[in-house]
């Protein structure tokens, strides 16, 4: 992480930007106890969008391999518990157990040729 050091102020230092694929997805967990996250990244057309690593149909983790969220497209977060899929757009569920429902956004803000979460 070169001279960038995990902040434990409000504003946290997720990872460099260069670490997020163009149209790709990366994992990232930050605390410990109940101040932990576990967040999913996203880059899309050059924007980084980041949400909350937990299908709203059962609480679990979207993914079992580290990294592996999208479909062959790039445009679907699959759920790998039930098979969800979510846009990766917005979060939207558009097919599934929670058909409707949405991912929780997260907050983000890109400083310095990196990613923090937003305070």
């Amino acid at each position: 992480m070169g001279t960038l050091e995990r902040q434990t102020s409000a504003a946290r230092l997720l990872c460099r930007l260069e670490e997020i694929p163009e149209s790709g997805a990366k994992g990232i967990e930050i605390g410990e106890g109940a101040d932990a996250l576990d967040l999913i990244l996203l880059r899309r057309n050059g924007r980084i969008l980041g949400y909350l690593n937990s299908c709203p149909h059962q609480w679990t983790p979207l993914d079992i391999f580290p990294d592996k969220f999208l479909d062959r497209s790039g445009n679907l977060l699959i759920c790998s518990t039930h098979g969800a899929r979510f846009r990766a757009d917005d979060g939207f569920c558009v097919w599934g157990p929670c058909q409707g429902a949405r991912l929780t956004p997260v907050a983000i803000k890109i400083e310095a040729g990196a990613v923090w979460l937003a305070d």
